[in-house]
């Protein structure tokens, strides 16, 4: 028997940022704006690094909002598993590029997940901007870049 959804959440980068992240380890809140809210016990968040409430089969999706101030520029939003709480690896990434000045884009990463282990199944989430013109956009009242978790059911 598999059962139901008994978790989701949302999680967004609050400030924006020019420059590489390797994981982008601050600036982190679940959202809580227009109505927004969880449902279960929700995710955890180290500097970065997200911890899941609870084994079973993880839908998580990753959306990078990315803005260039002049040039053409190239974006990579990428989500990291590690499933011995050690080493990591790269599950998916999305990338774009920005042709136009003060152009704004977005794309989503996503992956299905069986968290076996609380302990040692977790995520993160890596942004790669390949120019000086480029920046990851945050903000605190809504979801440009944001995490989304659902947990689908039963491993």
């Amino acid at each position: 028997t598999v059962n139901g959804i008994t978790e989701a959440d949302n999680w967004r980068l609050t400030t924006s940022f020019s420059g590489d992240a390797a994981p982008i380890a601050s600036n982190w809140e679940r959202g809580d704006t227009d109505g927004a809210g969880y449902f279960g016990t929700g995710m955890s968040q180290s500097s970065g690094i997200f911890t899941f409430p609870s084994t079973g089969i993880w839908y998580v999706s990753f959306s990078g909002c990315f803005k260039c101030s002049s040039g053409t520029e190239y974006g990579v939003a990428a989500i990291y598993v590690t499933t011995n709480n050690s080493s990591y690896d790269l599950a998916s990434n999305v990338q774009d590029r920005i042709e136009d000045n003060a152009e704004q884009n977005a794309g989503t990463a996503s992956i299905q997940l069986d968290v076996t282990n609380t302990s040692n199944v977790k995520v993160k989430f890596n942004w790669t901007g390949a120019g000086s013109n480029l920046t990851l956009q945050g903000a605190s009242t809504q979801n440009l870049t944001w995490a989304h978790f659902i947990r689908l059911g039963d491993t």
